[in-house]
């Protein structure tokens, strides 16, 4: 496995004026952490505007992000979309799939300042995907009981989420990339991913926040989760 050379971290988002700020400032911060430990690695922050009507775009790029515009109205293909354009100017760039690293995060979504740091650690030591947990916000004392319940916030835990997910670029061409569906692109790359090698590891030591909204904008994400157990509760 080639060291790692360049981070791009990926970030979808339909119409998110109200938290893409606090996601990039919290994305950034974590990539002044890694540049800080590791100067020789290049960092960058995209995110695709996925049929935006508001002022996501402006939030984002006002904070450093670089834009992508899908209009496939589909978070798998803006998260495939984000991830193709790194390929391709990594290798435009000189950078090999295998020392390109993809880090995945959602717009509603706070990354720790550690969070890349961790992530290239893991890689370092040879794990080809890292597969992160997230703790919901803004949630209900009972509806966070009934979440802590079903999910194993561990070492080697189960879960997979798209706002918390790294990889190279190298297994990721290899696993056949994200698929153009509208929700659980995350989990079909992650099993494809064990198929191809051993080399990953699933941590909470990466764990993000995200938000606890209960209205989903794809069926079966993790919005509408948080619905059934919110509505569980009442």
């Amino acid at each position: 496995m080639s060291a790692i050379r360049h981070v791009e971290v990926v970030i979808p988002a339909q119409d998110e004026q109200e938290r893409i700020g606090d996601c990039v400032g919290s994305v950034s911060a974590a990539v002044d952490a890694l540049r800080s430990e590791r100067p020789e690695i290049s960092c960058g922050i995209t995110v695709v505007l996925d049929c935006c009507t508001d002022d996501t775009g402006a939030v984002a790029l006002e904070l450093g992000a670089r834009l992508l515009s899908s209009d496939a109205c589909q978070v798998g293909a803006a998260r495939q979309a984000g991830t193709a354009d790194a390929i391709d100017r990594a290798a435009a760039s000189g950078i090999d799939a295998s020392a390109l690293w993809i880090a995945c995060t959602d717009a509603d979504t706070v990354v720790p300042r550690h969070w890349l740091s961790r992530q290239i650690e893991f890689a370092g030591n040879g794990n080809d995907a890292v597969i992160g947990t997230v703790t919901p916000t803004d949630v209900s004392p009972e509806v966070y009981r009934r979440w802590l319940r079903e999910h194993d916030l561990t070492e080697g835990h189960s879960h997979v989420h798209g706002a918390n997910l790294g990889f190279t670029a190298d297994v990721y061409l290899r696993a056949g990339g994200f698929r153009q569906s509208e929700s659980r692109e995350d989990v079909g790359l992650v099993e494809r991913i064990r198929v191809l090698t051993s080399r990953w590891v699933a941590t909470h030591e990466t764990s993000v926040r995200t938000s606890g909204r209960t209205e989903s904008r794809v069926q079966g994400g993790f919005a509408s989760f948080l619905g059934e157990l919110s509505a569980e509760a009442t």
